[in-house]
């Protein structure tokens, strides 16, 4: 089991919405550059539907220009 090396407040973190929102986005980011970097395609729920989007027609968004941060006390 990893043990983490400080305390972690996931209240405090969470409350940052900023960072929430970025970590998401460049999760998000990440996954699609993935799928199609391996030749897979994406499913993704658009207009009510569900729909497959082939690799060559994923679009990737550039990476965020600077990251949020860390708040410190």
């Amino acid at each position: 089991m990893i043990r983490p090396t400080k305390s972690i407040e996931i209240g405090e973190r969470l409350s940052d919405s900023e960072r929430v929102t970025e970590a998401v986005r460049e999760a998000g980011r990440e996954a699609r550059l993935k799928h199609k970097q391996l030749g897979v395609p994406i499913v993704v729920w658009r207009d009510g539907q569900v729909v497959e989007i082939p690799p060559e027609e994923i679009v990737i968004d550039p990476p965020a220009a600077a990251s949020v941060p860390e708040k410190r006390s």
